[in-house]
């Protein structure tokens, strides 16, 4: 069945961070994949995590900094970055920001997030 999805789920984070969710737990109720657009300003960082879920990032403009345990990977416009499920990494903005899309398998949660404290 098609369904229009109109409008996103903003999502409240710290940070000046924005996520607008499109498809996920919050937004439809699904469990299985999320969807969502992130807008990080220029010096954004968030806590190193380990999560149970794989992720696919798509740089829009800007670009996006994934520190793990190799080294760091930059990702510029039209690039785009893949994190393994339970591989430990810390998402950072660069320093002109950035506007991505964010594709979490199974869908993004908190809890399975597993971020360091």
């Amino acid at each position: 069945m098609v369904r229009l999805i109109d409008a996103p789920a903003r999502i409240p984070v710290p940070g000046g961070k924005v996520i607008d969710e499109y498809v996920g737990r919050v937004a439809t109720q699904n469990g299985a994949v999320s969807v969502a657009r992130m807008q990080a300003p220029p010096g954004w960082d968030e806590p190193a995590q380990t999560p149970e879920f794989d992720e696919i990032t798509l740089v829009l403009s800007g670009s996006v900094v994934v520190e793990h345990d190799g080294g760091s990977t930059t990702a510029a416009a039209g690039q785009a970055l893949f994190t393994a499920a339970g591989e430990r990494v810390r998402y950072t903005a660069g320093p002109d920001g950035a506007e991505y899309v964010a594709v979490c398998l199974p869908a993004f949660a908190p809890d399975l997030a597993r971020r360091a404290d």
